[in-house]
Parts: C-alpha cells; sequence; structure tokens
C-alpha cells in the first residue's frame, strides 16, 4: 500500500514538473563580432601558454622515467 501511495505521489510530481521544464524559445544573447573576435584571442592565449606547459610536463616525466631506470640498474 505505501510504495503503491509513494508511486502515484511520484508520478504526479513528475506529471507536473515536465511543462515547467520546457523551453519558451531560443535564447538570444546579442553578441556581436567583436565578442567572438575577443573569446577568440583569449582561446589563443590560453592555447600558446599550454603548449609549453605540455612539454615541459613531458620532459620532466621522461627525466623521471630514466632516473627510475638507472636506479632499477644499479640494485641489480
Amino acid at each position: 500500500m505505501k510504495a503503491n501511495v509513494a508511486a502515484s505521489t511520484l508520478a504526479m510530481v513528475l506529471g507536473s514538473v515536465t511543462s515547467a521544464l520546457a523551453a519558451s524559445g531560443a535564447r538570444e544573447d546579442n553578441s556581436g563580432v567583436l565578442v567572438w573576435i575577443f573569446l577568440g584571442f583569449c582561446a589563443l592565449i590560453i592555447v600558446a601558454q599550454l603548449a609549453p606547459a605540455v612539454l615541459t610536463m613531458i620532459g620532466m616525466a621522461k627525466g623521471v622515467a630514466e632516473s627510475v631506470g638507472r636506479k632499477a640498474v644499479a640494485k641489480n
């Protein structure tokens, strides 16, 4: 009996929520070309800073792998 009441209550709540989730129309942000140029420039700066960071991390990983390999050879 309790499961039936819980299921009915859940169905009523979810049935009333579906109309609230519907979108009223397309969103307009009125962004001009200058906004998109600015965002592209910001993305370019981020990518330009990300490339050297990735190369540095790869170099550090190679250095750690080489030092671990040397220690393994020295122990044998």
